[in-house]
Formats: C-alpha cells, structure tokens, sequence
C-alpha cells in the first residue's frame, strides 16, 4: 500500500472501530462497503482505490443493486 493510501485507511479504519458497531451490519453488498475501501486501497493504490471506494458509496442507495461485488482486479 502506497503511503498516501495508509493515509486514507486511517478515517476507514477509524469508522469501523468507532461507528460501524452502532450503525450495525446492514451492508447490501458483500464485502462491506469499509472492506471494499480498505482492499481497494491496497489493490489499486490511493487514487484509484479513492475513486473506486466513492462509486461503490454512491450505489449504495435503496433503488441501487445488492450482493457480491468485489474489488476488479488490477490491470497491470
């Protein structure tokens, strides 16, 4: 992971210690949407993980899909 996608991790990790135990598990995909975050991250570096974490988000919405939708791998 790049040293500007560490820094991103930091408010990710800070929400699923400190929020998601009292928002709950209602994720609609799998993995859960600070899972994507983190692996996307790591995958893909800051920029394109950032990018990748924010569209994930905004499908998240009632008329948007649900189920597995993993990371896409990298395209080296």
């Amino acid at each position: 992971m790049t040293p500007l996608a560490h820094i991103l991790a930091v408010p990710v990790r800070a929400y699923r210690l400190l929020f998601s135990p009292w928002v709950g598990f209602n994720c609609r995909y799998q993995p859960t949407c600070s899972a994507y975050a983190l692996e996307s991250l790591e995958k893909h570096g800051a920029v394109k993980g950032a990018w990748l974490t924010l569209r994930r988000i905004g499908r998240c919405h009632p008329f948007g899909g649900d189920g597995y939708d993993p990371v896409p791998d990298r395209k080296d």
